[in-house]
């Protein structure tokens, strides 16, 4: 493949689409459909053009791409949460991995969405709606938040990590059957012998909170067991201490907590610690998520095992495969439901 020349002053500045051409032997018009996308472009011209394009180092201007393939090579990661839980909760972290890993065979760029806590989801989904992405992932989303009817109302494909709350049969989503979880749990704490379980549950207007809790119920109901321990957390530390507080003056009695999230379980630990309870002797516990803080508890948590990072890839997969298949997005949903696994620790261990 013959180059043409260029000149110390031209070697200093980025290869252009015409060198490109030039080289490969094409018109510009052909090689500028084989470097955005390769349609009506045969095997050889194509071959030819990323040939010339990796020896000249050509990167294509984004911007002008976009105008040629009406892509921005963007997608959005929507999280519906307030800043400092963005910074600290793992499940949000391990989120961001899972999505980086399996963005990095592709030329997309991340975009992170935060919502405002008092806003209803209105700035996203104007967004959304604006051409500012190809696509999102939405995660830790809410009854309220307005997000599964912007995706809806969109141009663009939206994959949830997550069950929606409506239309399943129209949106897709990754999830973990987390009612399987907390039957899982609380079934293990009635086999050890445990018949005062309480439940420090999630946040009520998601599904995450809610499934676990009914995974909880269904296990007591079928033990004949009471359900009655029920205090409510936001998967946070701080609220689950405080709920685990309630718990005790109610029932001094309790001898098993089942936390919706392992963050939740640390501050159930805190509770039980200052009121003098043994773990487990006293009150066995079990988290739920397994993304590091169980094992390192000071107590180590046994926990339901949450697969966060190959859940977020998985979205971004099928978010890709969305984007690859082009408009209309009209694929028949087909979640993926992760099953749960229970990882037994020392919190319910040698009593």
């Amino acid at each position: 493949m013959a180059f043409p020349y260029r000149n110390s002053l031209v070697e200093a500045s980025p290869p252009t689409l015409d060198e490109v051409a030039a080289a490969a032997g094409v018109s510009r018009s052909t090689a500028s459909r084989a470097i955005n996308g390769g349609l009506r472009v045969s095997p050889a011209a194509q071959t030819a053009v990323d040939a010339a394009a990796k020896l000249l180092g050509y990167s294509p201007n984004r911007a002008a791409r976009s105008l040629v393939t009406r892509r921005t090579d963007s997608i959005a990661l929507v999280i519906p949460e307030p800043d400092e839980r963005v910074l600290s909760d793992p499940f949000i972290g391990a989120t961001l991995r899972g999505i980086s890993a399996a963005l990095t065979p592709s030329d997309k760029q991340l975009v992170l969405l935060i919502a405002r806590p008092d806003e209803s989801g209105g700035r996203i989904a104007k967004y959304l709606r604006s051409g500012y992405v190809d696509g999102a992932v939405i995660v830790s989303h809410h009854r309220k938040d307005g997000l599964e009817d912007a995706v809806l109302g969109s141009r663009i494909p939206g994959v949830f990590v997550g069950r929606p709350f409506h239309a399943e049969d129209l949106l897709h989503y990754i999830d973990v059957d987390s009612a399987a979880g907390g039957r899982l749990a609380t079934e293990h704490l009635i086999g050890l012998g445990r018949r005062r379980i309480a439940h420090i549950a999630g946040p009520q207007d998601m599904t995450a909170g809610m499934d676990r809790t009914r995974g909880w119920r269904e296990a007591l109901q079928a033990a004949k067991l009471p359900s009655d321990l029920f205090a409510q957390g936001d998967f946070t530390t701080a609220t689950a201490y405080e709920a685990m507080n309630n718990i005790l003056h109610r029932e001094p009695g309790v001898d098993a907590v089942f936390a919706a999230s392992d963050l939740m379980a640390l501050g159930a630990l805190a509770a039980l610690r200052e009121h003098g309870k043994n773990v487990p002797h006293d009150v066995a516990v079990i988290g739920f998520d397994d993304l590091g803080g169980a094992a390192n508890a000071s107590i180590p948590l046994t926990t339901v095992r949450n697969p966060v990072v190959e859940m977020a890839s998985s979205a971004v997969e099928r978010l890709l495969h969305l984007l690859d298949k082009g408009a209309p997005f009209d694929e028949q949903p087909s979640p993926i439901v992760f099953s749960p696994e229970l990882i037994i620790r020392e919190s319910t261990r040698g009593y």
